[in-house]
């Protein structure tokens, strides 16, 4: 009986890490999801910046001198466009993230926007 149990505990083990290997995401998958892609958009810098004063203010400040959150006023001499468009969309720290709240296009050109600030 014991024999019996065991031999059906190491089938369904075996069955549940096949099914596991064809499920979970790949290192792929998971890079790209880690490091998203920013859309190629044009700059537009009243876009950018009306988008900035409806979302950003409050934690950045209205001269983006920081506050809650850091100063942006040279964020563009630490990060580039890329590295703010990932930062935005993914969150960090105590910053959440903004992919569910704003456009990719949205992101993209606030980041290229914030990219000039040196």
């Amino acid at each position: 009986m014991q024999k019996w149990i065991m031999s059906g505990l190491f089938f369904a083990a075996c069955a549940f890490a096949v099914v596991l290997m064809f499920t979970l995401p790949g290192k792929e998958e998971v890079a790209e999801e880690n490091k998203p892609t920013m859309p190629v958009v044009q700059l537009d810098a009243a876009k950018a910046e009306a988008t900035v004063k409806a979302s950003c203010i409050t934690c950045h400040g209205d001269q983006l001198q920081g506050g809650v959150g850091p100063s942006l006023q040279n964020e563009g001499g630490q990060h580039d466009a890329e590295e703010i468009y990932s930062i935005v969309t993914k969150g960090r720290g105590q910053m959440p993230s903004f992919k569910e709240k704003l456009a990719p296009e949205e992101i993209a050109n606030v980041a290229l926007w914030l990219s000039e600030k040196k």
